[in-house]
């Protein structure tokens, strides 16, 4: 919860929609937010411990596509995670990670707590120790501008796509499941979800299943594609392979 009250008071927080088109920049940065509110000062000890947490962060995710930690004591201790979508390789997840940690300290260079998110993987750190809460305030849409030719079976199915995965994923280890489905005229559909693995079985589920309520503000009357991003829990839908292993 604190870290929840950390990010609330970011300016640019309020929920964004932004049309997305399919692209083949896979490690595209999608967007950050800045807790601009509490900052350091240069060369404190915020700042090295910080400095020494990405830099753990950048080393231990790639090994199973997720790491958390901490860095430092009392007042001047800093939170993190990494985690790297789920069917990205070791390589593709070695490289999002070292770039978002790069990229942070530019976005943020002297702030208490930042978040970024990239097609790949997500970053994100705090002053507040935020493992195991749902992060429902960072939180931001994306869509395909196309729309479905029969909206309410499209969005029908793709509900019950992306509740099946979220179950899921709340039952694995990864916190991450991904499928396909036949939606008639030719058309398949591919979704996948994923949570960070800080969260219990439980609250992956219910993350997850608050974001698939949200399907009418992301997605319009019924876009072919789109996204729920946030920072504790995601899911995504294309009516075109977009993840490792579609077929």
């Amino acid at each position: 919860m604190a870290y929840s009250k950390l990010f609330s008071l970011l300016p640019l927080l309020s929920i964004a929609v932004i049309l997305a088109l399919h692209t083949p920049m896979a490690t595209a940065q999608l967007r950050a937010f800045c807790a601009n509110f509490a900052t350091f000062h240069p060369n404190s000890r915020y700042e090295k411990n910080l400095n020494t947490l990405l830099g753990n962060l950048s080393s231990n995710t790639p090994r199973n596509g997720y790491s958390s930690g901490f860095a430092g004591k009392c007042t001047d201790r800093v939170y993190g995670l990494a985690l790297c979508r789920g069917d990205t390789t070791t390589e593709e997840c070695k490289t999002c990670v070292a770039d978002a940690t790069t990229r942070i300290r530019q976005l943020c260079p002297n702030n208490n707590g930042g978040i970024v998110w990239y097609d790949n993987c997500l970053l994100k750190y705090s002053e507040d120790d935020f493992f195991g809460e749902i992060d429902n305030v960072n939180k931001f849409y994306m869509q395909n501008p196309v729309e479905a030719k029969d909206p309410k079976a499209f969005m029908q199915k793709t509900k019950e796509l992306l509740t099946r995965l979220a179950d899921s994923a709340a039952l694995l280890k990864s916190s991450y499941a991904a499928e396909s489905q036949d939606i008639g005229g030719s058309v398949t559909e591919y979704a996948m979800t994923q949570c960070t693995r800080d969260l219990s079985g439980e609250d992956c589920k219910k993350c997850l299943y608050d974001s698939i309520a949200e399907l009418p503000q992301c997605c319009g009357t019924a876009r072919v594609g789109g996204r729920v991003i946030g920072g504790s829990c995601y899911f995504r839908y294309e009516t075109y392979p977009f993840y490792n292993g579609a077929h």
